[in-house]
């Protein structure tokens, strides 16, 4: 049986974006996650919506930006309600 995390990324929505900032500078982005398949463990799996899974060793992230992908933004960043 499976355990909810209850991640906390749900409340976002049902997909998000992540900008995933790695130890050295390195930083990726990864579109289409869906929020319900999410799996923590030494290394997280991340699934997109068009079924890849993203593996992330958790040791070598610093920090992690989410954002809804049920919004968008205006070319001044600013949030637009689809």
């Amino acid at each position: 049986m499976k355990k909810d995390l209850k991640s906390s990324v749900k409340n976002l929505g049902t997909t998000i974006t992540q900008i995933i900032h790695f130890v050295g500078g390195e930083k990726r982005t990864f579109h289409d996650i869906s929020t319900t398949k999410i799996q923590q463990g030494q290394f997280t799996k991340l699934f997109q919506t068009d079924g890849t899974m993203i593996m992330i060793n958790d040791k070598n992230v610093l920090c992690i930006e989410v954002f809804s992908d049920n919004l968008e933004r205006d070319v001044k960043g600013n949030k637009i309600d689809k």
